[in-house]
């Protein structure tokens, strides 16, 4: 069975799953995040099949979240960094891995300590934040609807 594909979708959400929306995608990003830029080092680190990881890497450069760069002679040796689309999934990353460490976390309970490089202060838990900058919950916010009055996907 052939995998949905939501280009065409109103949904933004849908929309980005499209391009990062299956787990090697994200781990390949988040290793990026980390430093790692050539196939053997992701490949080494994360464990994945490099039939897989050929196949997300190519992905993930199409849709411009990571450009390939040559790195050797004759281009004989390439490295993998994140665009500028790429580094604005840090957030998402970071509410992602909050999320997990609350809700699913390490078998030693031991979340990941993210720290401000400069302060050495712990990093603040993802919050969604209204103009005043006041966070918000999923009850505080709705979809607004077009001009002609149907309502968004959100």
């Amino acid at each position: 069975m052939a995998r949905k594909r939501f280009d065409d979708s109103s949904c933004s959400v849908a929309r980005a799953l499209n391009e990062v929306g299956d787990w090697w995608s994200l781990l390949i990003v988040l290793h990026a995040m980390y430093g790692t830029r050539r196939f053997v080092d992701f490949q080494q680190q994360l464990g994945i099949a490099k039939n897989i990881l050929c196949d997300r890497l190519a992905r993930l450069v199409d849709n411009e979240v990571l450009r390939k760069e040559e790195v050797g002679e004759h281009g004989s040796r390439f490295e993998y960094r994140l665009t500028e689309k790429g580094r604005d999934l840090f957030p998402v990353v970071v509410a992602l891995r909050q999320w997990g460490d609350k809700w699913n976390p390490a078998p030693d309970g031991q979340p990941l300590d993210l720290r401000d490089r400069d302060t050495g202060e712990p990093v603040q838990t993802v919050t969604v934040r209204n103009a005043q900058g006041e966070p918000m919950s999923i009850r505080d916010v709705f979809v607004a609807e077009d001009l002609d009055g149907t309502s968004k996907s959100a």
